[in-house]
């Protein structure tokens, strides 16, 4: 009977709840740097604050949060955060939001993405006047009403495009 020890369970199983981990530290890493960038280092500025309680909250080690101050205050790299325009299915308007240390990197896999699902780039303004951007969230001012095939395939692009390490937040206005 192949496959029914208990370590290969055990293994497939920390295989995938590491995955996610990484992910998430990846993110809250970048977030990390972008702030204490902006604080320049000062651990008691709001900002930095709440971005570090929120990744302890995740259970991420104090060595990857010292690591991403560290990093930001260097100087060496400079983090950017990037806006990014598409269509998705069903004709709906799609604003992805980036935060990556590589502008090219970031374009390219977003690019990648967006192909596999039949999709490409729009231009700069293409789809945000279909937003209104209040603080750092983008609310739809129009709505587009899908069918059941199109929100399923958004969804699945959705959840790629989420689970890659450059893109921070994916904004829609599906109904």
């Amino acid at each position: 009977m192949s496959g029914h020890n208990k370590w290969s369970q055990i293994k497939r199983q920390k295989e995938k709840t590491d995955g996610q981990k990484s992910k998430t530290f990846s993110k809250y890493g970048k977030l990390i740097a972008v702030e204490a960038k902006k604080a320049k280092g000062n651990r008691e500025a709001a900002g930095l604050k709440a971005i570090i309680e929120r990744a302890k909250a995740e259970n991420m080690p104090n060595d990857n949060i010292e690591r991403a101050i560290k990093k930001a205050t260097d100087n060496s790299v400079v983090m950017e955060s990037i806006t990014y325009e598409t269509y998705g299915p069903g004709g709906c308007a799609m604003i992805v939001e980036a935060l990556t240390d590589n502008r090219n990197k970031a374009a390219q896999e977003i690019k990648f993405i967006l192909s596999k699902h039949g999709f490409a780039l729009a231009g700069i303004g293409a789809a945000s006047w279909a937003f209104a951007k209040e603080g750092p969230i983008w609310k739809p001012t129009t709505t587009v009403p899908l069918e059941e095939g199109d929100i399923e395939l958004l969804g699945r692009l959705v959840e790629e495009l989420e689970n890659n390490d450059e893109v921070q937040e994916v904004f829609t206005n599906a109904e």
